[in-house]
């Protein structure tokens, strides 16, 4: 789209239409994934704090990767809720004009279809 017709189409405010958020059962799905991840997320925290007090080093290292997981997850929770995955998909089909006939493809294709031939007479097990 192009800036006029951002301005004319959405009352000059220049925005991109947003896409449908998620309604009904598909978006009572994804609220309960994301309430059952997040208690996961701040219960594996809770454990990984006590490792750690207790003396295991490494556990600090998870102390501060639960945290960043639930962020993710509600990232990820937001962007399916409001339709960001669900965005115009671009052709990527690329038309430059006429194929150019391709030689050895040809001839591979034509040795197969030969071969094919070859094998509708015979009874081999396959």
């Amino acid at each position: 789209m192009s800036a006029t017709e951002l301005s004319s189409s959405d009352g000059g405010a220049g925005r991109l239409p947003s896409a449908r958020r998620l309604t009904g059962t598909a978006a009572v799905r994804l609220h309960l994934a994301l309430a059952l991840g997040l208690a996961a997320s701040a219960a594996a925290f809770v454990v990984e704090v006590f490792r750690a007090l207790g003396g295991n080093t490494l556990s600090w290292v998870y102390v501060a990767e639960w945290p960043m997981l639930a962020a993710f997850g509600t990232y990820m929770w937001w962007s399916l809720l409001t339709g960001r995955d669900r965005g115009k998909v671009r052709n990527t089909h690329c038309n430059n004009g006429p194929a150019v006939p391709d030689e050895e493809l040809a001839a591979w294709r034509r040795y197969v279809r030969e071969l094919e031939s070859a094998d509708e007479g015979t009874d081999q097990p396959s």
